[in-house]
């Protein structure tokens, strides 16, 4: 199982690409009042049939030709039930697919977040063709990041050139700081 809940994210949004999804939608919902930590990973990508949504939470099951295994989608499971939590997946073919996660953060089980920052960075930089929306939720105040509307102000200039990666994590980092500090 995964150390912490950002890498089942990370996992998540890259089957997101493998579905040649040209949209993810990545959202982090921190309620402290409830006790939940909600994430939806949503896409836009190839979707799944009925006979592999059924199946997509069973480790011995896989659309990949390469292993006989998926672990990812039934870890992230795991890890949320372990928690009191729940995972559910929608998808339909040609349209997308939607995983959304509950933790109970007051569980002993629930582990960390993890670093956000660097893992929507990750995504963002390793796939600059594939436009992602992050917002991040604490408590009702929030920021998000839309690639779209950067590649409108950047113009020809790509996300993971180097002085706009860096501009990407400085703005994810202070921005999740100063809404959980409010």
């Amino acid at each position: 199982m995964m150390s912490e809940i950002s890498l089942n994210i990370l996992d998540i949004a890259e089957n997101s690409t493998k579905a040649k999804a040209t949209l993810v939608v990545i959202q982090v919902i921190y309620e402290t009042d409830k006790g939940t930590l909600t994430i939806y990973v949503k896409d836009d990508g190839c979707g799944m049939s009925e006979e592999a949504l059924a199946r997509v939470t069973d480790p011995f099951f896989t659309s990949r030709k390469t292993r006989d295994v998926g672990l990812g989608v039934p870890f992230f499971k795991l890890a949320a039930e372990l928690t009191g939590g729940n995972l559910s997946i929608e998808s339909e073919l040609g349209k997308g697919t939607m995983v959304k996660a509950v933790f109970l953060t007051g569980s002993i089980n629930c582990m960390p977040l993890g670093d956000i920052d660097s893992t929507v960075y990750t995504l963002i930089t390793c796939h600059p063709d594939t436009d992602f929306i992050f917002e991040y939720i604490y408590d009702g105040r929030s920021f998000s990041l839309d690639t779209r509307e950067m590649r409108v102000i950047l113009g020809d200039i790509p996300l993971n050139a180097p002085e706009v990666s860096h501009f990407i994590l400085d703005y994810l980092k202070e921005n999740r700081e100063e809404v959980e500090a409010k």
